[in-house]
């Protein structure tokens, strides 16, 4: 009887404890749907701003600026696609998860269409105000 009680009491400790642990991701990652926002230049990227509201998302990176409609899926999933393609890749939608947030930043996994490439990176919200005022 009393192993029982012991084996009970470690499993309802074992879930109060994990159920404790914080774990960022489940933040809620409302907080990057709108603003002004960086992808720092490396790995595969260059230096990259991006300016969300609303639907749109404009990015401006080396010398182009891109338009974007961006659809939520939910906190972590969105969908990108561009408004104004230029080539048969820009027609495929970009799939983005979000995986991983801390404070400012967010961590995310992108994959075009529905190939099996992955681009990982880093995105670092910059304000909440919009920056392209030209």
């Amino acid at each position: 009887m009393t192993k029982k009680v012991l084996i009970v009491c470690l499993g309802i400790g074992s879930l109060f404890f994990l159920s404790c642990k914080k774990n960022p991701v489940f933040k809620d990652a409302f907080q990057f749907r709108e603003g002004t926002f960086e992808i720092p230049e490396g790995n595969g990227y260059s230096k990259t701003i991006l300016i969300r509201k609303d639907s749109l998302q404009i990015e401006i990176y080396e010398d182009r600026t891109d338009t974007l409609q961006i659809e939520w899926q939910n906190n972590f999933k969105y969908t990108l696609k561009m408004l104004h393609p230029k080539t048969n890749l820009d027609k495929s939608s970009i799939h983005v998860k979000i995986t991983n947030i801390e404070k400012n930043r967010y961590d995310f996994v992108a994959k075009i269409g529905y190939s099996n490439f992955e681009q990982k990176g880093i995105v670092y919200k910059r304000s909440n105000k919009e920056a392209l005022k030209k």
